[in-house]
């Protein structure tokens, strides 16, 4: 007994097909026809990269999740989800002020030539934090900071009524950060809290000269 030999004809050719019979969307990527979907269109299709999540996360120090919700709000715009991270950043650090900050480091300074010095300690809510670099050169800025400044207080809160009339160059954490003008060491130290996610603050500090 022969074979039967099936022969499938197509019922109509690739060119023969009219444009609304492949539908055009976002999961058929290599259809040549999507090089005709508006700009506006296609640029809503678009989706936030590892790369812009990457440079944003460089760049605040926020979560993964946190950065690409941002992106994703601000239309990948990375200057506004900076800002809109900054922002809910320090109102973050507003709420942990309270938490108990019992951890942390004693960092010092020494100037060149061995005659200015400084300690500051810096205090967070875990050892796990005390022990990252980014917290530890925080604390190295602020004893620079104080050997450089020559600040009398840490805040207003630690002013006593004897000294109610102090300057702002007088705090520590309302002078202008010498590396930065365009911050203050409050600033800051909320940016440090927003990053690792707990209550950071200034502790204590002592500022040596020769002589004096």
């Amino acid at each position: 007994m022969k074979p039967q030999v099936v022969t499938v004809r197509p019922t109509a050719r690739a060119s023969e097909l009219s444009d609304s019979s492949i539908p055009i969307c976002a999961t058929n990527p290599i259809d040549p026809r999507l090089k005709t979907i508006p700009n506006e269109v296609r640029e809503s299709m678009a989706t936030i990269g590892a790369a812009e999540i990457k440079e944003l996360r460089d760049l605040t120090g926020a979560g993964i999740m946190d950065c690409k919700r941002a992106l994703e709000a601000a239309d990948g715009d990375m200057k506004a989800a900076a800002a809109a991270l900054a922002e809910a950043g320090l109102a973050g650090a507003a709420k942990k002020a309270g938490r108990a900050a019992l951890e942390g480091v004693v960092e010092s300074y020494i100037h060149t030539g061995n005659r200015v010095g400084s300690l500051v300690e810096l205090n967070c809510e875990t050892d796990f934090v005390a022990r990252t670099d980014d917290f530890r050169k925080l604390a190295k800025d602020l004893a620079m900071q104080v050997a450089a400044m020559s600040p009398r207080f840490v805040d207003r809160e630690s002013i006593g009524d004897e000294d109610a009339e102090v300057a702002d160059e007088d705090i520590l954490m309302e002078q202008i950060y010498i590396r930065d003008g365009s911050i203050k060491i409050s600033d800051l130290v909320k940016s440090m809290t927003a990053k690792v996610g707990e209550n950071v603050k200034i502790g204590r500090f002592q500022r040596f000269a020769l002589g004096e």
